[in-house]
């Protein structure tokens, strides 16, 4: 008996060879009908078997493409039509898309062998790509996903391209960005104002630039990167100084995973992190030293190669480990416009490896690590980007823009909370108009109508995202605190809307309740009703506010005046700079100081105890360096943080601290007596509170919960006392995950404000 049935799947379900699995299923199966891509997803509809039908819907749940990732299958019983076949269908334009776009993919195994296989029509094409590998994101221009909707749309294609492209046998069977060597984008080598148009001879030249010792600007997927050899000092040195970036570690590609392990410690989860289709910079302990890679760091950041361009200069004869930096000055957005990078790149990189195909939008490299709660990304993009993350129960569109340090916008349609790619730092302008730009770039993707959407930002009145708020004059905007949003971002991840946690949010800087900066606090609560401050760090002065968190010396004025018998910190052994007098005499006048709760800041005070004195070049070095001092340490038995009423007090443990430097007690066992000291004091504190208020379950996110020591030593501590612990996986526990928590709260109407149409932010924030 025929019969006929009516299929929706949601998910990342185009660009991936969703379509062309589906036409192969229903032939194996004898099943006519049709499939298309429809604004929400796939849409497919089938005539046939009982039989049929039944295997078909078992082999679309268990047996999609690799790079496909289903969420949702609706199946309900459709008219019989009486169709004579089964075929792709033009997409559906009807409704608004709220379909989930495919992450870039890494080049496939079947595309490599084809690619250095000589009698293979792309035969060293470094565009080659099918449906299970290759752009999508960072060329797709609208949705749904077909070819006239890329940046490869103005490349017709050719007879062979086409007649792969039509075949339902073949692979690249409506693979969008298909291309060869006779229809496609080249790439091509500039140098001053020569230029090689051929690929291949362009790619061996570049190899042989690297290989002298010169710094190339080579276009990827999402941008451009500046490399060079990374094992020769001279080309690293020149690098970081023509990039101003003074210490800030380089990211590293090595040439396959035997160079990788020759490099750092490969554990098998880092290992499994390194090859994932995302293909992110895994940070892991240094086995080589790097003259210049990453200064005063025992750990360095390694990725593969996952374009075909990659593998070409490898295989033409480039250097097995390359410096591959993103393309930028230091502080701005990556370059991805091949105008802009010349320009701004002129004086950096001795000569330009450009790709004809255009970058639909800038996209960063991920970077990730594996900790002692599993992977955890510091930074989300490339490979992740634009992946829903979960999916709300809300149907109201909703726009979180998060917050003005490591910037990402969530974008909430149908429920499905769209997380952007890293985005950088808002203060500065170039960043700041590639968060405008990627604003509207997922509006628009997705078609939301402005009039329509629910704006949210952090509380903070001056931050750049706030007023960004306000420009774009929603009908209804809400503020959520900083912190608040650090803890929701990890329950939204677990979809964890009911469940009762404590909260802890430990980072450098955010806007409190009360206005002032806050940065080392416990709440208790969830989703669903909100978040209640019930604990933090003792208060101290800051002097010059945000400013403090460059130089450790003036953030520490305000935390050591309130020791007893204090020492001269500008002599031996700590040698402060003027700037501590300066900020000292701030603190004791009450003159542009702002009270704190920063355990960032605190930590930044430790530093500089133990001979940080220095500005900062990059944010967190303070904080990293005292990290891997602590790491070196043979003892360190910890120093007493206790936790007493609604506050950990600071001082005994500042004291100790002060009181060993003086001694002259090993720096590196205060570091770690300083760090065992917070861990156990934050054990005790949870132990109070959990017993207080009968909860079983801990979260720990914010910055300083990027450092694997203190997540290493409070494991076996508060599974001691029975708490489960759940931390960030999908987002980074840093500020790239704000904007996740903000949607969250959001979500469920758990503002610290609400603006009525046409009211400020800042108006919004003193009603």
């Amino acid at each position: 008996m025929v019969s006929a049935c009516s299929i929706r799947v949601r998910g990342v379900v185009q660009g991936v060879g969703f379509r062309p699995f589906v036409y192969r299923l229903a032939q194996a199966n004898t099943l006519k009908g049709w499939v298309l891509n429809a604004q929400e997803g796939v849409i497919i509809h089938l005539e046939g078997s009982e039989t049929g039908l039944e295997t078909f819907v078992r082999e679309l749940k268990t047996q999609p493409p690799p790079a496909a990732s289903i969420t949702e299958i609706q199946v309900a019983p459709a008219e019989l039509i009486g169709l004579g076949e089964f075929t792709i269908r033009t997409s559906d334009l009807q409704a608004h898309p709220t379909v989930r776009i495919s992450p870039d993919l890494p080049v496939c195994h079947d595309c490599l062998q084809e690619l250095f296989d000589p009698a293979n029509p792309r035969f060293l094409y470094p565009y080659i790509n099918c449906t299970n590998c290759g752009p999508r994101y960072t060329v797709v221009l609208g949705l749904p996903y077909d070819r006239p909707n890329t940046t490869i749309r103005d490349w017709a294609l050719d007879d062979f391209c086409s007649r792969e492209y039509h075949d339902p046998a073949n692979r690249r069977f409506h693979a969008q960005p298909v291309a060869c060597p006779a229809c496609g984008p080249r790439y091509y080598l500039q140098a001053s104002e020569q230029a090689e148009p051929s690929s291949d001879d362009s790619i061996r030249a570049a190899a042989t630039l690297l290989t002298s010792g010169k710094i190339l600007a080579i276009k990827g997927l999402g941008g451009y990167h500046l490399a060079c050899d990374a094992r020769n000092a001279t080309a690293v040195a020149e690098l970081r100084e023509r990039k101003f970036r003074k210490e800030q570690p380089f990211a590293l590609m090595a040439r396959d995973i035997s160079v990788a392990r020759s490099l750092v410690d490969l554990s098998s989860e880092s290992e499994s992190l390194l090859t994932s289709t995302a293909r992110p910079i895994v940070l892991a302990l240094a086995q080589v030293e790097l003259a210049g890679v990453a200064p005063q760091n025992n750990e360095l950041g390694v990725m593969l190669p996952y374009t075909p361009l990659h593998h070409l200069l490898f295989a033409a004869g480039a250097p097995e480990v390359l410096v591959m930096t993103s393309a930028n000055r230091s502080s701005e957005p990556i370059a991805y416009e091949d105008r802009d990078a010349l320009d701004r790149l002129s004086g950096i990189a001795d000569a330009f490896l450009i790709g004809q195909r255009p970058i639909a939008r800038r996209v960063d490299d991920s970077v990730a690590r594996v900790g002692p709660f599993g992977p955890v990304l510091l930074r989300r993009a490339r490979g992740y980007a634009p992946g829903a993350v979960i999916t709300f129960p809300i149907t109201r569109p909703l726009l979180a823009l998060g917050a003005d340090l490591k910037n990402t916008i969530t974008l909430v349609v149908d429920g499905q909370a769209f997380v952007s790619q890293h985005i950088g730092d808002l203060d500065h302008y170039q960043s700041f108009r590639a968060f405008e730009q990627t604003v509207h770039d997922l509006v628009s993707m997705y078609e939301v109508p402005w009039n329509e959407l629910l704006v949210v930002h952090d509380l903070h009145p001056h931050y750049r995202s706030t007023a960004h708020a306000s420009a774009l004059s929603p009908q209804q905007s809400g503020t959520v605190q900083h912190h608040r949003a650090h803890v929701a971002s990890v329950l939204a991840e677990r979809s964890e809307w009911t469940k009762h946690v404590i909260g802890v949010s430990f980072d450098g800087t955010g806007y409190g309740d009360d206005g002032n900066i806050w940065g080392g606090e416990i709440f208790i609560g969830s989703l669903q009703e909100g978040f209640q401050r019930v604990a933090h760090l003792r208060q101290a002065a800051l002097a010059g506010g945000d400013g403090a968190a460059k130089l450790p010396v003036q953030a520490a004025a305000g935390f050591l005046i309130q020791l007893d018998d204090m020492p001269d910190f500008t002599a031996s052994p700590f040698h402060f700079s003027k700037r501590y007098r300066n900020a000292l005499q701030l603190v004791r006048k009450g003159v542009r100081t702002f009270a704190t709760t920063s355990m960032g800041r605190l930590f930044d005070t430790v530093a500089a105890i133990l001979g940080f004195t220095r500005e900062i070049t990059f944010e967190g070095q303070a904080a990293i360096w005292l990290e891997q001092l602590a790491r070196s340490a043979r003892s360190g038995d910890p120093y007493p943080f206790p936790f007493a009423g609604e506050e950990f007090d600071f001082r005994p443990l500042l004291r100790r601290v002060v009181q060993d430097r003086l001694r002259g007690r090993d720096v590196s066992e205060i570091a770690r007596a300083f760090q065992r000291g917070i861990a156990h004091g934050l054990r005790d504190a949870l132990s109070v509170i959990s017993r207080r208020h009968e909860l079983d379950t801990v979260v720990l996110s914010g910055g300083v919960f990027q450092n694997l020591l203190l997540l290493e030593d409070l494991k076996p501590l508060l599974a001691d006392i029975g708490l489960h612990v759940w931390t960030n996986h999908a987002v980074p526990p840093n500020d790239g995950g704000i904007s996740l928590g903000q949607a969250a709260l959001a979500a469920f109407g758990r503002f610290d404000s609400v603006a009525q149409p046409g009211q400020s932010a800042s108006e919004q924030l003193h009603a």
